[in-house]
């Protein structure tokens, strides 16, 4: 890992807590970079207008309803400049399906990835590590 690497403050939202956990350490102790770790959309919004991220993984989720829709407020703030963070930082997502629809929505808000649940915490890893290489 590049000395520029450890410097990185990444933003992981992720109601799972084994799973935020499990990335953040195993992100500092291979020396990614810091992964600070938002539990609910609301936290990640409060640390989004406080701290500059270079890159962020955010899950979001549909639900289980008939005609669910996604909550894509969040990229939105970042993408139109209202947080901490520069507008172009690297954004991957996670979701539970991959819909023609959804896709098309996150081509327009600049998503670098999407990862489709359920996932191993290495995949997680391997976004974050490729912010990196981004800068």
């Amino acid at each position: 890992m590049n000395e520029a690497s450890k410097h990185l403050n990444m933003l992981l939202v992720e109601e799972q807590t084994l799973l935020r956990k499990t990335v953040s350490m195993t992100a500092r102790s291979l020396g990614i970079g810091t992964v600070h770790e938002a539990a609910t959309i609301q936290a990640a919004e409060r640390m989004l207008r406080e701290r500059a991220f270079q890159g962020a993984v955010i899950s979001i989720d549909c639900g289980a309803g008939q005609g669910c829709q996604y909550n894509l407020a969040l990229l939105d703030k970042v993408r139109n400049g209202m947080s901490a963070s520069d507008a172009k930082i690297p954004i991957a997502v996670m979701v539970d399906q991959a819909t023609t629809d959804l896709m098309r929505e996150l081509r327009d808000r600049q998503v670098s990835r999407v990862i489709l649940k359920p996932l191993r915490a290495r995949i997680l890893l391997e976004a974050f590590e490729s912010f990196g290489a981004k800068r």
